[in-house]
């Protein structure tokens, strides 16, 4: 596939699912049987846990996450003694995850592991760094969209994003909320000056002047129901560090000092809006921007539910493609390395 040849052009990749059963692990698999070992040294990783043979929730059959001889690995001391593969251990790091520090080993031969990596964004950011030290030329993140993540798959330069029956048997729906999904993933970075300033602060919501003063909005929380925009009469740049919602949205809109506003969030995994909300905020004169982004390489598909019902693989591919404008690659039917 020729987006194995466009990841080699970064030195991070997060595989990221709309939601379980879509195909995400079979695209890690994919990608970790393609790259060529033999000329880039690949470190990979998990937010939360990935590679388990059933899945917990569904109790449907899930495939295990395949390494092979030579590449590196991030998971968390419980899993690492439950390994299949023989390894040599790199190190053990003083980041702790729920199921206890973050180990890191070399595969000394293939096979099958599971993965449970840092669960926060700076000691994703931390283990990457560290694997960079190493001379790791690729990490690569098995990453989440969901709300429960501390981890955000955008501190990776690339993306693969996996959809599917899963997430809607409806194939408008799924094509409709797949593109809103990439819309968000291209967002544009806020400017570089509002980068330096605001990526320090991880919470509240804050706002810029036309001075470029910053100041805090103590009244105003991005959850909160009640919300009153008071003494912002010279509001240039909103930043929501935190989840940005539909109300909070709504309220800026109506708002006619902040309307035409540029919002800025961490990345589009923040963003917990609807499409309907997000475009009455744009039409009206707004815009959002983003701190940190993606490029977002490829999206695949898997066409069959957990119940068992199977979309047209060909029809779903190419309505994706052409509503999104990218390559969309259904890789349980088409998934031979070449």
């Amino acid at each position: 596939m020729s987006f194995i040849n466009e990841i080699l052009n970064y030195d991070s990749l997060s595989i990221v699912g709309m939601q379980k059963n879509t195909g995400k692990t079979v695209s890690l698999n994919y990608v970790l049987d393609c790259l060529p070992i033999d000329r880039k040294r690949v470190a990979v990783t998990s937010i939360g846990i990935d590679g388990e043979t059933t899945d917990q929730v569904t109790r449907t059959r899930k495939p295990e996450i395949t390494l092979r001889q030579g590449m590196y690995f991030g998971t968390s001391e419980m899993h690492y003694r439950q390994r299949k593969i023989v390894s040599e251990l790199i190190d053990v790091s003083d980041e702790h995850t729920s199921l206890g520090r973050v180990v890191t080993a070399k595969a000394l031969t293939g096979g099958k592991i599971l993965l449970s990596g840092p669960s926060s964004a700076s000691g994703l950011k931390r283990w990457m760094k560290d694997m960079r030290r190493l001379g790791i030329d690729m990490v690569i993140i098995d990453g989440a969209l969901s709300r429960l993540s501390l981890a955000s798959p955008a501190v990776s330069q690339s993306m693969i994003l996996a959809t599917g029956a899963a997430y809607s048997t409806n194939m408008n729906t799924l094509v409709q909320q797949t593109a809103f999904v990439v819309e968000l993933i291209n967002l544009g970075l806020t400017g570089q000056e509002n980068l330096q300033r605001l990526m320090p602060i991880e919470k509240g919501v804050w706002y810029t002047d036309s001075e470029g003063a910053l100041h805090e909005i103590r009244t105003v929380s991005s959850l909160s129901q009640e919300m009153r925009f008071e003494g912002m009469d010279d509001c240039r740049i909103l930043y929501v560090a935190g989840a940005l919602v539909d109300s909070f949205l709504e309220k800026v809109r109506k708002n006619p000092k902040l309307k035409t506003v540029e919002i800025v969030v961490r990345d589009f995994t923040k963003l917990f809006v609807t499409p309907q909300q997000y475009r009455m905020f744009v039409k009206s004169g707004g815009s959002i921007r983003v701190l940190q982004k993606s490029k977002l390489i490829a999206v695949t598909v898997n066409p069959t539910s957990p119940t068992g019902y199977v979309m047209d693989s060909d029809r779903l591919c190419g309505r994706l493609s052409e509503a999104i404008q990218l390559p969309v690659y259904d890789l349980m039917k088409n998934g031979a390395c070449n």
